[in-house]
């Protein structure tokens, strides 16, 4: 299986606990999660709408909300990004222990989490916060 995945929504996988914009997104988010973590799943990276986006209702003509919120959004991702070579395609286990070795602390997150309007429902971010 492969799947497309958005810079950011590395960070939002490990913390996702069930709550999203619509049903339809939740029931999506739950199966690209349960996908990321199967054996020979390979992740291609990227800065644009990706296998979550699609289920999104803020999702209209590959922009997220508005000009500006996808401004953001793609920050987020590249933040992400630049951390990591997104030319080559992942084993989705070996990149999530990846993910978990370099987004470690809650600085190293703070240019991409803190403003999330999930940051204080995610798990990963809590758990990030109460190591500090």
């Amino acid at each position: 299986m492969k799947l497309t995945l958005r810079g950011h929504h590395l960070l939002c996988l490990k913390g996702f606990q069930g709550y999203g914009y619509s049903e339809s997104f939740t029931e999506n988010m739950i199966k690209v999660n349960n996908q990321r973590k199967s054996e020979n799943t390979t992740v291609h990276l990227t800065n644009s709408p990706d296998d979550i986006c699609k289920a999104c209702p803020n999702l209209k003509d590959n922009i997220c909300e508005d000009e500006l919120q996808n401004r953001r959004i793609v920050g987020m991702d590249n933040e992400v990004l630049k951390k990591i070579d997104a030319s080559k395609e992942y084993d989705s286990v070996e990149l999530f222990e990846k993910i978990d070795g370099i987004f470690n602390s809650r600085e190293s997150v703070s240019e991409i989490c803190f403003n999330c309007i999930w940051h204080e429902k995610c798990l990963f971010y809590q758990k990030l916060s109460n190591n500090r």
